[in-house]
Parts: C-alpha cells; structure tokens; sequence
C-alpha cells in the first residue's frame, strides 16, 4: 500500500515524503519529476508552450501511469484537478492532505514563477488557495497540518496516521 502526498504548493511534499520513504522503508516517487521527464522540459516550460490545460491533460495521464506499490508519491500541487489521477491514486493508498495556512504558503513559496505553479489567469495567490482547500480535503484519507511543526514532528503525525 504506497502513501500519496497531496497539499499546496511548498507545504512539504517531497521533503517530508523522502523522509517518509526512508521511515517506511518504501520508495520515493516525484511525479513532478516524472512530468519533467515525460516531456523533457521543466514544469514552467510545459505550462508556457502548452497552456494550463495542456499540462493538466499531462499531470492526469502521467499520475494515472504510476504503478509502484509500497512508494511514497508526492504529487505535484495541481494533482487535485486531475479527477483521473486522483481515482487512480486512491487505489494505490492512503491520500495524506499536509494542509498549511495561506499565509504560511505565501512565506514559503516566495517568488513562484519559476516553479510550475498552475494559477488560472487573472487568479490571485489567494483565490488558487480558496478553490484548491476544498478539493483536497476532498480527496483526503488523512489530513496532517504541518504548517506549524517541524519536519522531525510532522513526520511522527504522518506515521502515526498512516500505520
């Protein structure tokens, strides 16, 4: 049974998923990183030649590939607009919503235009935080706020939740 990470962007994903990995004795898989590879660009060159929706076709078809039991996977922050990733996902494991405040992701995410963070246009920082809360919530087996803890704690409250 693997454990998929999901949350905003910069709230820990694949920081506290290798560590997770590593705890559990599983492995680790980026799907970002998986992305990159897909298409042989970074993120924010795929958003820019392909538009916001030609990635999320991509973001959907690469998650819904990912097979590995046993595997931490941490998903990129979009993943939750990809309803066939995400029912895919769900079959592997354990979905873990790491939940931070929008202030908390601001401060951490500082200047993302090189990150590959998907915002509609004429959206702001915080109306991509309004409409994302809800839907993973939605698609979470376990919520974690990590947004006031360290990683050494946050990673106790995940094992905890998802043995």
């Amino acid at each position: 049974m693997s454990v998929i990470l999901i949350g905003m962007p910069s709230c820990g994903k694949s920081t506290l998923g290798v560590l997770l990995a590593r705890e559990l004795g599983y492995s680790f898989i980026d799907s970002d990183i998986l992305i990159q590879e897909s298409e042989g660009k970074l993120l924010h060159e795929i958003i820019s030649e392909k538009g916001i929706e030609g990635f999320m076709e991509t973001e959907d078809r690469v998650n819904s590939e990912i097979q590995e039991k046993k595997s931490v996977i941490a998903t990129g922050g979009s993943v939750i607009y990809c309803d066939n990733a995400m029912k895919h996902l769900r079959t592997l494991g354990q979905v873990v919503y790491l939940k931070i405040s929008f202030d908390e992701m601001r401060r951490r995410l500082g200047d993302y235009s090189h990150r590959g963070v998907i915002m509609r246009h004429g959206n702001a920082l915080e109306d991509m935080y309004a409409e994302r809360a809800p839907l993973y919530e939605k698609y979470a087996d376990i919520t974690v706020d990590v947004g006031n803890t360290n990683f050494a704690k946050a990673l106790d409250i995940i094992c905890e939740a998802v043995k």
